[in-house]
């Protein structure tokens, strides 16, 4: 008997369990982040179940229509999409995918503004290339319910780069986060951005939702807050982890597979 008097519903032992074990997890207890996923896992159906308030056959439902209403805004990302482009933006890291989720299940993704020259990659071409790897991990339905986290790394971030920031290409890209695009943001943490970065953020604040806007955090270079939400150990080097630094390539290989030989090699 699972109900109890009036409103109040008896909580079985094993959904206390899994509840308890969501408090506690580890980038270990979540799935892979490339490819299909095989079995969710329990204490993630929970979540979906606490959090979401979901069920299975609706939830493509949601994610369908906010696809479908964001391509419809924003074409231009879209129509006449090259692959090869986007995997040569991929390649240079913009943006980056870490390899393993975060303790909390999301998908991490990272952004590092330091060697970006916005003529040799276009900003349309970084909402590409976004749009094409946010549709490639949400087949996977563990990143469908946790959803994804971004770190964007504005150490190196000049005033020619702010400068030459458009209002309207910021609007597109915080539509890509909230409402539109079908995937769950769960956090956008900014690390080592320096005094002149208000000015951008200022430019971006009035399109954000309080509810995206609580879950913007803006760390400087004091980033003892910011690893208490991700793992060092996760991390590359250019974000202050302890792993190696970052390969766009071998990520690039996870999406679009290997390189024909021929293109790897030089004559």
């Amino acid at each position: 008997m699972s109900e109890g008097v009036g409103t109040f519903r008896v909580v079985p032992e094993e959904e206390q369990e899994l509840r308890a074990q969501l408090e506690r997890l580890t980038t270990k207890d979540h799935g892979p982040v490339f490819g299909p996923c095989s079995q969710l896992p329990r204490h993630t159906l929970q979540k979906a179940k606490d959090e979401l308030n979901e069920r299975e056959e609706t939830r493509e439902d949601v994610l369908l229509r906010g696809y479908v209403n964001f391509r419809l805004q924003y074409p231009e990302l879209f129509d006449s999409l090259s692959l090869e482009a986007v995997r040569c933006t991929v390649e240079a890291g913009y943006p980056g995918v870490l390899s393993s989720r975060d303790k909390y299940g999301r998908v991490v993704m990272l952004f590092n503004i330091e060697n970006w020259d916005s003529e040799e990659i276009t900003f349309d071409e970084i909402l590409q290339a976004y749009c094409f790897i946010l549709e490639k991990l949400l087949e996977n339905e563990e990143t469908q319910i946790n959803g994804f986290c971004i770190v964007e790394n504005f150490k190196g971030f000049t005033m020619q780069q702010a400068a030459g920031l458009r209002a309207s290409d910021l609007r597109k890209m915080v539509d890509m986060l909230q409402d539109s695009f079908p995937a769950r943001f769960k956090a956008v943490h900014f690390i080592h951005q320096p005094w002149y970065f208000t000015t951008t953020y200022n430019m971006v604040k009035p399109f954000l939702k309080s509810k995206l806007l609580e879950r913007v955090f803006v760390h400087g270079d004091d980033l003892s807050g910011f690893f208490q939400e991700i793992d060092e150990d996760i991390l590359p080097a250019d974000f202050g982890g302890t792993l190696p630094k970052y390969d766009g390539k071998a990520v690039a290989e996870q999406l679009f597979g290997p390189r024909p030989q021929a293109d790897n090699t030089a004559f």
